[in-house]
């Protein structure tokens, strides 16, 4: 067999005969279809059941496996020696290694986190300032879908040490909305119509009860937080509706939302300018 030498390369595949070429392309393409009938067959029995994301880990692994495998036989039919071969793998291998820690510590960071399972494909999550859609878990990073269909790629060693928000792991969720009303107010009537809100609204649940809370006093009027429960699949639907229904309710029971208003007196105006005077 021959040894590896990066110098007679070319030289080497020169010299390949037809018979060699053609017992080459039928290894590979049978290689091809031998890794994706493997990769069928795990789908359809030990991980038919598994979510999303462990398939996508499951499939690039035996892609990977696969393909290397294939390379070795390939280089093995040539006459390469795969003795030497390795050799200069194992070098590079090392150096490789030494200059690819950061790449490293990304992949033990998403073992952690597949095996936490804090989140998975199609969750929508909330890391620091940035919001999406799990599109795609690699074994360097995770690819989020915002809302206005931008990828955005976050290193798993960011995502291990940076606290993460899953807006939808369970199937129902709570929708907070601040509500403001005048002093002059019937805060019991406030309260009763936001509870007919949430009873009435086709996309509020009963179960939990609505949260109402007074909050606190504000300049312009009384603040209350409205929380109602709904499928985290209408988020869009419960909050428009129930926001117009918030304004056609206070409006007919006379509720005033106040304002930030400002009165601005003119000082030219002798009768202004005297009562000024008066209080200096």
């Amino acid at each position: 067999m021959q040894s590896f030498d990066l110098g007679t390369i070319k030289d080497f595949f020169g010299h390949l005969s037809y018979e060699q070429v053609l017992k080459v392309a039928i290894i590979l393409l049978v290689g091809i279809g031998v890794i994706r009938l493997f990769r069928l067959i795990l789908f359809r029995t030990v991980f038919k059941r598994t979510n999303p994301q462990n398939r996508m880990l499951a499939g690039k692994i035996v892609n990977y496996t696969g393909f290397v495998l294939l390379l070795i036989i390939i280089l093995s039919q040539l006459g390469i020696n795969l003795t030497a071969l390795l050799g200069a793998a194992g070098i590079l291998g090392i150096a490789f290694g030494v200059a690819s820690q950061k790449s490293l510590g990304n992949i033990i960071s998403g073992v952690f986190m597949v095996t936490e399972k804090s989140f998975e494909i199609g969750d929508a999550i909330k890391v620091g300032d940035k919001t999406g859609i799990v599109h795609s878990v690699e074994l360097l990073s995770v690819k989020l879908r915002t809302f206005d269909n931008l990828l955005i790629r976050i290193p798993n060693e960011t995502l291990i040490s940076t606290d993460i928000t899953n807006i939808t792991r369970f199937p129902i969720r709570r929708m907070d909305i601040d509500v403001s009303v005048g002093y002059e107010a019937d805060l019991e009537l406030v309260v009763n119509t936001l509870k007919r809100i949430a009873a009435e609204n086709t996309y509020c649940l009963d179960e939990p009860a609505p949260f109402i809370l007074i909050n606190n006093f504000a300049d312009s009027g009384i603040n209350l937080r409205f929380g109602v429960w709904f499928d985290k699949t209408r988020y869009v639907e419960t909050r428009n509706s129930v926001m117009k229904q918030i304004l056609e309710e206070f409006r007919a029971a006379d509720i005033t939302i106040p304002y930030p208003h400002v009165t601005i007196s003119n000082l030219s105006d002798p009768a202004v300018g005297s009562q000024a005077h008066k209080k200096s």
